[in-house]
């Protein structure tokens, strides 16, 4: 890694000397350009006459008057289930090779998500980005020498004769440069392993002949990382076992409930970085340390962006897209307002409903939060509770009580005549249930006026539910849904509902 972090340090040096563009509207333009230009003569880009909007000075306006909106279920029956066939040239040219996995949180089975050269090199490109980005943390040359730890999925896809499918972490890890692979861990050998706990053991076997410097991953999967080597180590925290740990790549999932379980495994302070990638691409990054933990998108990497004002105007009660939603593009946003976000990418997704909702925090910089999804938020009677809403109470009652809160999930469901929210909290501290169900209610009337209101009025109780943080891991495993990518949604409804209330039932676990 000498070598390698030398050559780093000196590419950071080199681009902190170079101007960066700041016109993101016509970096999206050209973006857009670029995308139905390379399309046009695919089967999608045909029958919405690409070709006629790519005449235009200015294509936007025309494509989305052409372009519907989609989310995964219609762009998939009507396009993508071709390509999963093995057809070529449907919404991005030639044969699709690779479709991700992605059950995310969402109520479907496994999605597949095409995945593209084109797209991993998109992928490629925002990795490099946020590298050079940490110039602003001023890292010595010797924090670059340090080897990265990448806590992903199989790089062992599956293939069924026409594509091969896995993580999206998989693919990506899997088709990365062989001078890249050979600086970074756990190695060819662990990466390949798909059974997960296998995959663990390993990391932990051999945990200490490594000298980590970065880590990657989901946070809960990360947390149970350290926990276990300081118990194989008998030490007392991590920076034992790796002492040069100094920063931590995160994504997936808010870091605020398990930040406080994390710092306490840790002999010193490390520096956590948000990203924001998904199997539809690589959005955003952080560029520079912030208390918000925000995230500048990549307007200029083969990506086009919209934002759908996240209202009723736009979205129904359960969170599904109107079909005459109003998108904006990136001139047109506002700060802290909050948006459904649309993606067109390098892989064939158009004008596609991504199901995360955004905050601007900085416009100048292009900055955004993610607050949480299209159909996981609570709004049984008009309290509008977001999910970032969530995670901010979770986290001030945690300091409040001190104690470690690391997974929880939410169910609105009727109470008396009324409403009541029922929280699953996960914590190994023995506490009352009452004492954190007073924390998480003050707290939430402070952060959301709406919810404030709707206490006094519709939602007649709250009911909170003290559960092992292991249970949560293990509803996973029972879904088969243990892995680098796999995380604890929010919100619970209809079938994660049903099979979260079948799996304590088989627990014996009263939650009445």
């Amino acid at each position: 890694m000498a070598v390698l972090g030398s050559i780093i340090k000196s590419a950071i040096n080199i681009t902190s000397r170079i101007p960066v563009r700041k016109n993101v509207y016509k970096q999206q333009i050209k973006q857009l350009q670029k995308l139905l230009t390379k399309a046009q003569f695919t089967a999608f880009g045909t029958k919405y006459g690409f070709n006629q909007i790519l005449v235009q000075e200015d294509p936007i306006k025309l494509f989305q008057q052409n372009v519907p909106i989609y989310d995964y279920q219609s762009i998939f029956d009507a396009w993508w289930h071709r390509a999963l066939k093995g057809e070529r040239d449907v919404c991005w040219p030639g044969k699709i090779n690779y479709f991700a996995l992605s059950s995310g949180t969402s109520e479907a089975a496994s999605k597949h998500i095409p995945v593209t050269k084109d797209l991993l090199k998109s992928i490629q490109k925002g990795t490099l980005k946020q590298v050079l980005s940490t110039k602003h943390f001023n890292f010595t040359k010797e924090q670059y020498e340090t080897e990265i730890l990448f806590v992903g999925g199989s790089t062992n896809l599956n293939f069924n004769g026409t594509y091969f499918s896995g993580d999206l972490s998989g693919i990506t890890t899997g088709t990365q440069p062989r001078w890249f692979q050979s600086f970074t861990l756990p190695g060819p050998d662990i990466r390949g392993l798909t059974n997960w706990e296998n995959k663990l053991q390993e990391i932990v076997d051999n945990a200490k002949s490594w000298n980590v410097g970065f880590i990657c991953g989901v946070p809960a999967w990360i947390q149970i990382v350290f926990e276990r080597i300081i118990k194989k180590y008998n030490v007392k925290t991590i920076h034992d076992v790796w002492p040069n740990l100094a920063v931590y790549v995160h994504g997936g999932v808010a870091i605020h409930p398990y930040k406080q379980s994390i710092d306490g495994l840790c002999g010193k302070p490390i520096i956590y970085l948000d990203t924001y990638m998904a199997s539809e691409g690589f959005f955003a990054y952080q560029e520079r340390p912030n208390a918000q933990q925000a995230m500048k998108l990549m307007t200029d990497n083969k990506l086009f962006f919209e934002f759908v004002p996240f209202n009723v105007e736009n979205f129904d009660a359960d969170g599904n897209i109107k079909p005459n939603a109003k998108a904006l593009i990136i001139n047109e946003v506002e700060v802290s307002k909050e948006y459904a976000m649309l993606v067109t990418n390098s892989a064939g997704a158009w004008r596609y409903l991504v199901g995360d909702t955004i905050k601007f925090t900085n416009l100048k910089r292009c900055e955004i939060i993610i607050t949480g999804r299209t159909k996981h938020f609570l709004s049984l009677c008009g309290e509008h509770l977001s999910v970032d809403n969530m995670n901010q109470a979770v986290k001030l009652a945690s300091v409040d009580l001190g104690i470690n809160i690391n997974e929880f999930c939410v169910v609105g469901k009727p109470y008396q005549g009324l409403f009541a929210h029922h929280w699953f909290v996960g914590t190994d501290k023995l506490i009352d249930s009452e004492i954190i169900k007073q924390k998480i209610d003050s707290h939430l009337k402070i952060l959301n006026d709406d919810y404030a209101v709707e206490r006094k009025h519709a939602i007649k109780e709250v009911i909170v539910t003290v559960l092992p943080n292991q249970l949560f891991v293990d509803f996973l495993a029972s879904k088969n849904k243990l892995g680098g990518q796999s995380k604890f949604p929010r919100v619970l409804k209809g079938k994660h509902l049903n099979e979260w209330l079948a799996f304590l039932e088989t627990k014996n676990i009263n939650i009445t």
